[in-house]
């Protein structure tokens, strides 16, 4: 599913390898010495906690939040696994991402369980699915929600009228109702020879195919490998490499330099959009940028790409702050605020009905009603259970979709690679 969140400014994206070594070199905040609490939160790509930050050290003169930041999510993952094992090095919050969370839950004696702290009574602040996600097998509470990623799909409109299609938002979804209408779109799309290709990499669509459909696409809550029982995983992939199949790709890999480069040159005209999607393309479109994008509803029926927990690991030597962290950044206000900073979408049942969220439109991108598309798609989610070994196995489909993007080896040759390095990923092998 390829969750490679880019960071919310150049400088974040700049900084990330040296985040990695920093976050190596050092773990939480503690006391300064002169009665001053320094708490450390790690975050990834784009979260939107800059000003809400702000507000907690106002409210809390003698605390210092220092937010540390991966802008991918690749480097930030190995990085916070080997940190919470170690028992040393993690920060004293931790943005914990949809597609390792089971791997924690699994361990929830590294991570202080919030409901010894007053976490039961926050359940009415998430959505239903949301609030189960962040609880281990026996009940603890590990990790408070954040954002979720509802879709919608960005478009060049630009390079639609050049290619001839309608560009106003619903008539472009009328267009592609289904997948195959997609790719149909796609096909009419090349053959106007605009000079660039339909989309940038058939990478992340397998990502926005594969969570329509709900389910556990990788593996069972029992840690079972079930990729080849799941029709709907097969199903998706094949959706995806028909893109490639119909000539539709530019072959970018996604979160690459030449994908940055790609979305300055408007080199490709589609890219699946989860709330925070918008803030990547914006930064990295900048200025120039401004109106050559739209948002329309995403074929077939909605999904979730993305979203996080918010957990306080055992290490922590500031718990009880931290836990006020943690609470003030996923509370209603909290939610709104990240919103309003980068439209991450909120988990929070009142904050995704907040006209703040309902009502925005984005001036970047032809004052498109964002919020009505990915609230309205957000309260119909069907939850993915993503399992333990989620994060192997998604680098095993990037790279099998990458090499059949790039003639390397056809989709069953590339299937079945995949299949081998999941049951070595879960042991079945």
């Amino acid at each position: 599913m390829f969750k490679r969140r880019r960071g919310a400014s150049v400088a974040a994206a700049l900084v990330g390898g040296g985040a990695v070594l920093l976050a190596t070199a050092c773990g939480g905040g503690g006391e300064s010495g002169d009665g001053e609490t320094n708490l450390v939160i790690d975050t990834f790509g784009t979260m939107g906690y800059e000003e809400r930050i702000k507000e907690f050290e106002k409210e809390h003169p003698n605390v210092t939040v220092e937010e540390r930041n991966v802008a991918d999510l690749a480097d930030y993952t190995p990085q916070l696994q080997q940190n919470i094992a170690a028992g040393s090095g993690a920060g004293d919050v931790v943005a914990i991402e949809e597609g390792i969370v089971a791997q924690f839950l699994g361990q929830p004696d590294q991570f202080v369980d919030l409901n010894d702290h007053g976490g039961a009574e926050l359940e009415d602040n998430f959505l239903s699915w949301k609030w189960e996600g962040g609880h281990a097998a026996e009940g603890q509470l590990i990790g408070l929600g954040t954002d979720i990623g509802s879709m919608g799909m960005c478009y060049n409109v630009p390079l639609f009228e050049d290619a001839g299609l309608p560009t106003d938002p619903e008539k472009v979804a009328d267009q592609w109702e289904t997948w195959d209408d997609f790719i149909a779109t796609g096909e009419e799309f090349m053959d106007a020879e605009t000079g660039a290709s339909f989309v940038s990499t058939i990478q992340p669509y397998f990502r926005a195919v594969l969570a329509q459909h709900g389910g556990a696409p990788y593996q069972n809550r029992e840690g079972e490998l079930v990729i080849e029982q799941q029709q709907t995983t097969r199903d998706s992939y094949d959706t995806v490499t028909s893109m490639s199949d119909a000539g539709l790709s530019a072959s970018l890999p996604i979160w690459s330099e030449e994908w940055n480069a790609g979305i300055q040159n408007n080199s490709f005209a589609t890219l699946p959009c989860p709330a925070w999607m918008l803030g990547t393309l914006e930064d990295t479109a900048g200025d120039e940028g401004t109106n050559q994008w739209n948002v329309a509803e995403v074929p077939g029926e909605g999904g979730n790409w993305g979203g996080s927990w918010l957990g306080v690991p055992a290490q922590s030597e500031n718990q009880e702050m931290a836990i006020e962290l943690a609470k003030f950044l996923t509370d209603k206000e909290g939610q709104l605020s990240a919103w309003e900073e980068a439209n991450v979408l909120p988990s929070n049942p009142e904050a995704l009905q907040d006209p703040a969220v309902t009502e925005f439109t984005r001036p970047y991108f032809n004052d498109a009603p964002v919020g009505e598309i990915y609230s309205t798609t957000a309260m119909e989610l069907k939850p993915v259970y993503y399992g333990p070994e989620t994060q192997a196995i998604d680098d095993a489909f990037r790279a099998a979709l990458d090499s059949v993007e790039q003639g390397q080896a056809s989709p069953d040759e590339a299937w079945s690679t995949v299949l081998d390095e999941a049951q070595r990923a879960t042991g079945e092998g």
